[in-house]
């Protein structure tokens, strides 16, 4: 059929009609489905973040016993080096600021570069690992304020 200066397939013309309003379905139905996905999608990332830095603690934990204790004691409670499961330790080092002391030592200490780019045994993920066990402590790591006395297990109450 002729309409004007063009002709008409009827046929196209419901095809096309057709996969235009299948297009509109699914935008439609991708519309109504985003806000149930924006409610949804946190509480899963929350979920996944918190079940990483479980068995990145986890991972920690182990080579915190097998590098760390024998200096830092088991719990972090002190030895020859300083007790780090202090309130007053891990309140005022940042993470970067553990991963650091960990890779490349403390000068003039028997705290030693772990780190592999410095010699040590650690890879970087290690030491976040170790780094992510530490903060484990935080929500009951006890008052010491002489935490940086090597052998200092003296907790002060407040």
């Amino acid at each position: 059929m002729a309409t004007g200066l063009y002709e008409t397939d009827e046929e196209l013309e419901r095809s096309t009609n057709k996969l235009m309003a299948i297009g509109f379905a699914l935008m439609l139905g991708l519309v109504l489905i985003f806000p149930l996905y924006r409610l949804v999608e946190p509480t899963s990332r929350q979920d996944e973040r918190d079940s990483q830095l479980a068995a990145l603690a986890t991972s920690g934990e182990q080579t915190w016993s097998v590098t760390c204790a024998s200096c830092h004691g088991l719990n972090g409670e002190g030895g020859v080096g300083p007790a780090l499961n202090s309130q007053q330790f891990l309140s005022s080092a940042t993470n970067a600021q553990m991963e650091l002391l960990i890779s490349v030592g403390v000068p003039g200490t028997q705290m030693a570069a772990f780190s592999q780019d410095h010699a040590g045994p650690l890879t970087s993920e290690q030491i976040k690992a170790v780094v992510t066990y530490l903060r484990s402590w935080e929500s009951t790591a006890p008052d010491n304020a002489n935490w940086r006395t090597p052998g200092s297990t003296s907790t002060t109450t407040g």
